[in-house]
């Protein structure tokens, strides 16, 4: 190969490089958020009780931090998949996807979600009795560093299906009660564990990045449970899941 050919290569590569870094800005949060409003169309129909939940949510103050409504239908999904009878949730907020999963649950299913707030537990428990899901779901209050443990020490029934959304520090601590009240098939999913992409800055000053990557450190040291992590984007930013199985 020619000198001047080479440069050419180089100067082709940079130029290709420069094009992508561009189309990947141009793919801002308004072009996620119309994507997800496209699906949305297509493939989940209004909704009362969610618009309802959400709509209370906001009333209430509550943070919006719930999942976005293609989110939470994949995980009704999953829990489908699963064919889970027991799911316990980490992180109730107003009940938006607590809802969700306990519509995977067949008749006589149980969905246990944990709040840390009694404010946000009040709102949940009437968006909850709204969606005419009382019978399925039992909420408690309390930091999950106390009512994890109390599972445990009641002889709880393991789950199928565990979703932790909670406050990100406590991931690493809410992870290792996880695999306590899991069996071997158990579906373990945490949500925001991207975090902008800020979850590979190790010198990163954000606790909940920091919580993350804690987190990310003992899901890798637990040997019977295996696990990946899938980067979302989408009406609620940049971010991902990591979604795993215990396997012995």
């Amino acid at each position: 190969m020619r000198t001047t050919d080479a440069v050419f290569q180089t100067k082709d590569a940079i130029l290709y490089l420069a094009n992508l870094k561009s189309r990947l800005i141009d793919m801002s949060l308004e072009r996620w958020t119309a994507v997800d409003e496209y699906y949305g169309k297509l493939l989940m129909p209004p909704d009362p009780q969610l618009e309802s939940a959400l709509k209370k949510s906001l009333a209430a103050e509550l943070p919006a931090i719930n999942v976005a409504a293609n989110q939470g239908k994949m995980l009704m999904l999953l829990a489908k998949m699963q064919k889970a009878e027991r799911i316990l949730e980490i992180g109730t907020l107003g009940g938006y996807s607590t809802i969700w999963l306990a519509r995977a649950l067949p008749k006589g299913g149980k969905l246990i979600t944990l709040e840390y707030e009694q404010k946000h537990a009040d709102v949940a428990q009437e968006n909850i009795k709204n969606a005419g899901l009382s019978d399925k779901i039992e909420v408690r209050v309390g930091s999950a560093s106390d009512t994890l443990p109390e599972l445990v020490n009641e002889k709880c029934p393991p789950f199928d299906l565990i979703f932790i959304d909670a406050d990100k520090p406590g991931y690493s601590e809410y992870f290792k009660w996880a695999m306590q009240l899991s069996k071997v098939g158990t579906t373990i999913i945490a949500d925001n564990v991207v975090r902008d992409g800020e979850v590979i800055n190790p010198t990163s000053e954000d606790e909940r990045v920091q919580g993350i990557r804690k987190f990310n450190e003992v899901v890798t040291a637990e040997k019977r449970f295996c696990a990946t992590a899938i980067q979302t984007v989408g009406a609620k930013g940049y971010d991902g899941f990591m979604i795993g199985m215990v396997t012995d």
